[in-house]
């Protein structure tokens, strides 16, 4: 069913000027893992997108590890508008190489990782990102 689905991933930071831009990068890569991206920069921010499901794959196998399908699908459909879907991770976490899901900006100190999906199917990403 993955392979069915048609998405543009978009994941964001804001890079404030005491960060190391390559830490922001790095913490960024860890949530995408190996799949092919694209990477913008400016001076305060980084941007990461793809069009390949496999851009979300660590995310959905974290998820399912770490026992937060639940939560990650509350937060989704929260963050749901159209065939957009949002969703916040915390940088520190990611840094780590842990997707950890926020339900505010406020839950992540240094600002949270911006996840965007764009899609036709959002219900289908959802279900595919929480599966049980």
């Amino acid at each position: 069913m993955a392979t069915d689905l048609r998405l543009s991933v978009q994941l964001a930071a804001s890079v404030s000027p005491s960060e190391d831009p390559e830490r922001v990068l790095a913490a960024m890569r860890n949530v995408l893992g190996g799949c092919e991206y694209r990477v913008e920069r400016s001076p305060d921010s980084i941007v990461l997108s793809s069009d390949s499901i496999r851009c979300l794959q660590k995310v959905q196998d974290q998820l399912r590890d770490r026992r937060v399908r639940d939560a990650a699908r509350r937060l989704l459909l929260r963050g749901q508008d159209g065939e957009t879907l949002r969703l916040l991770l915390n940088r520190q976490a990611a840094a780590a190489g842990v997707i950890v899901v926020c339900s505010s900006e406020l839950e992540s100190p240094l600002g949270p990782l911006f996840l965007e999906v764009q899609t036709h199917d959002p219900q289908g990403v959802i279900d595919w990102l929480t599966a049980h």
